[in-house]
């Protein structure tokens, strides 16, 4: 399976409060409130590092959870925000708007 590397789009508006962050798309205004694990996810969407290694070093880690269990939740979730343009998913570094990696 190639990497899958992540990206937060830029039409979202996004605000920690507590443990919890709380994303809107602005493409259909769809809210999210994303516990712990999910935020640890969103907060390390940088474009530049797979989806495996945000799991292992960051949500295993941190949460103490076996690799395969977090990585099917991880690939829900990602597979849910990229449905609604919250985040961009590709199987190569995302680049942004001024051409240099995120």
């Amino acid at each position: 399976m190639s990497p899958r590397y992540i990206a937060r789009s830029p039409k979202i508006a996004a605000r920690k409060l507590g443990e919890e962050m709380i994303v809107m798309s602005a493409v259909d205004s769809s809210l999210f409130t994303l516990n712990e694990v999910a935020a640890t996810i969103w907060q390390s969407a940088d474009g530049r590092t797979p989806l495996s290694r945000i799991v292992a070093n960051q949500v295993c880690e941190q949460f103490e959870v076996s690799e395969d269990e977090a990585m099917r939740d991880a690939e829900e979730f990602v597979a849910q925000l990229s449905g609604h343009g919250i985040l961009m998913v590709s199987d190569q570094p995302i680049e942004d708007k001024s051409g240099g990696a995120q």
